[in-house]
């Protein structure tokens, strides 16, 4: 709870990677992924209660074994390939039989977000702005990206005059790692992304999102590196 309000944390974890099988409860330096993002949502000064949504019957008992709620099954229909993010978050909201001002999803291929992220997100949603998500600097400048014609002509994809990085306009991608939103206005929009959606900024270090081997791979040795600092 934050300033009276109650706060509800959503963790949306389907079975059905078929590029990577199994990622969500993959295991990462002796843990499996999903624990992260479980003891990261508990460790939370405002999240009142943490649940979790998914069908897969291994990763419910994964996320019940590291103390995550679970207090229903998620539909098949809605843990499919072409299933909208928004509509599991939109789901659980329903599902449960409790209302609760403001509304964390916590993804769990963002191992290395720590409670500290969460909870800052939190308080910048409180002021005043119905939804905060989680920003990181990419890796490649978009002002750098071109699209290509049918005749392999260049075509960048932004005009600018700027050719060092450092005098390159600073751009920011959503993380995945954290969405805030106040309850009402989530269910009313039916995104966490408007023109009124501000940005938490995350160092690309915890900002990593888990999609491939190759990215779990990375995590655990900065994992690793820490254990050993």
């Amino acid at each position: 709870m934050i300033q009276g309000k109650s706060v509800l944390g959503i963790i949306t974890a389907r079975g059905g990677s078929k590029g990577f099988p199994g990622k969500n409860i993959a295991n990462l330096a002796g843990k499996p992924l999903i624990a992260y993002t479980i003891e990261a949502g508990k460790k939370s000064k405002y999240i009142d209660r943490l649940i979790l949504s998914s069908e897969d019957e291994d990763i419910i008992e994964v996320a019940r074994d590291f103390g995550c709620e679970v207090p229903f099954i998620r539909p098949t229909e809605l843990a499919l390939d072409t299933t909208p993010g928004i509509d599991p978050v939109l789901h659980a909201i329903a599902a449960i039989n409790e209302i609760f001002d403001f509304v964390v999803l916590l993804q769990p291929t963002s191992p290395l977000r720590i409670s500290e992220d969460i909870d800052a997100a939190i308080e910048k949603c409180l002021i005043s702005h119905p939804a905060c998500v989680s920003v990181c600097e990419p890796d490649k400048s978009p002002y750098w990206m071109y699209s290509i014609t049918e005749k392999d002509k260049m075509v960048p994809l932004l005009e600018t005059k700027a050719y060092r990085r450092q005098d390159l306009p600073k751009v920011y991608a959503i993380n995945g790692a954290i969405y805030v939103s106040d309850t009402e206005y989530l269910m009313k929009h039916k995104t966490f992304v408007t023109e009124d959606t501000v940005a938490y900024i995350m160092p690309k270090i915890r900002s990593i999102d888990v999609d491939s081997e190759i990215d779990l791979k990375l995590c655990e040795l900065i994992i690793n590196e820490k254990i050993e600092d």
